[in-house]
């Protein structure tokens, strides 16, 4: 629940929550589990059987533990929210979630920092997700409109036999400032995951995504894919590797990234690495305009050029 010294950081938090999204109401619910982190302090926090949370603080941050039971099905989402709201400063978050064997579990996570002018959030999450397990885990982030928010997002996830895990990352909404994301999942037998980072990127927004499968175990299978619209005078540089290490493991890894200017400057490398013959890895990668097909279907209808690429770019990053 929410702690009384920080009701009213919890409010002005929770505005910004809103905006991305979020339903502040499950904070305030005993059957949800919830954590709420302002600066380096844990302002709220709520839990239910099978999930033990744990967390310290740090001189500029927070350390979280989320343990699972075996067996644990949550019903709702475990709700993270993370919020800075001066304008200038460092931030640091290190999670550690483990799932128990046949666990299921989704996390939604949002970080919000609608001030930063020079602010720098990093953020490691490591996770264990066990056998026959799944996990899902949705990222939002919103930022300021100055464009000075840096943000270091590591997420490095280990998928136990016949686990399944999901990691989605979205920053569609507003400014990014300059962000760096780097996904690493390794996946045992008969293990899958879909890894997937979508981001909007306007005026001089900057951005590097490394996305990493690692097929280790026989029958495994992962995806990777990255979708980036870029305007302005952004620029963005996308990677994206897959390494088949065991029989009839499969791997696919895809990069699509929409421009719109003149200044704009981005670029996407796909990289595939197999040590097992019996593997198999694919790629896909475009970087271009708009479809030119879509959004003449769709002029047709009455909608300006602007209004058409509009639509088509957020059918996208939806």
């Amino acid at each position: 629940m929410i702690e009384s010294n920080y009701e009213r950081e919890f409010t002005a938090i929770a505005k910004e929550y809103e905006k991305s999204g979020g339903n502040v109401s499950d904070f305030l619910r005993k059957d949800i589990v919830s954590i709420i982190v302002g600066g380096n302090k844990v302002i709220g926090r709520n839990t239910v059987d099978g999930v033990h949370v744990r967390a310290k603080e740090l001189d500029n941050g927070v350390e979280i533990w989320i343990d699972i039971d075996d067996g644990t099905v949550i019903e709702n989402p475990i709700h993270l929210c993370t919020g800075y709201l001066k304008p200038e400063g460092t931030q640091e978050i290190l999670i550690h979630n483990h799932l128990g064997d046949r666990a299921r579990v989704k996390f939604i996570s949002h970080c919000v920092f609608p001030s930063g002018v020079n602010f720098t959030h990093s953020m490691v999450a490591d996770t264990d997700v066990g056998k026959d397990s799944e996990m899902l885990y949705e990222d939002t982030h919103m930022h300021s409109k100055d464009g000075g928010v840096t943000v270091k997002a590591t997420y490095n996830t280990i998928v136990r036999e016949g686990g399944s895990f999901q990691n989605h990352f979205y920053l569609t909404k507003t400014r990014v400032g300059k962000l760096f994301v780097k996904m690493s999942v390794t996946l045992e037998k008969y293990a899958s995951a879909h890894i997937e980072s979508k981001v909007y990127e306007r005026e001089d927004d900057y951005l590097e995504i490394d996305e990493e499968l690692y097929l280790n175990g026989e029958g495994s299978s992962g995806i990777a894919r990255t979708t980036v619209f870029a305007t302005d005078r952004s620029r963005a540089k996308i990677i994206n590797k897959a390494y088949g290490n065991a029989p009839f493991s499969r791997g696919h890894i895809e990069c699509n990234e929409i421009i719109k200017g003149d200044s704009v400057e981005v670029g996407t490398v796909p990289e595939l690495y197999v040590t097992n013959e019996k593997a198999e890895l694919t790629h896909e990668a475009s970087i271009g305009r708009v479809n030119v097909k879509q959004m003449e279907t769709l002029m047709s209808k009455g909608l300006s050029e602007e209004e058409a690429t509009d639509m088509i770019v957020r059918g996208m990053l939806r």
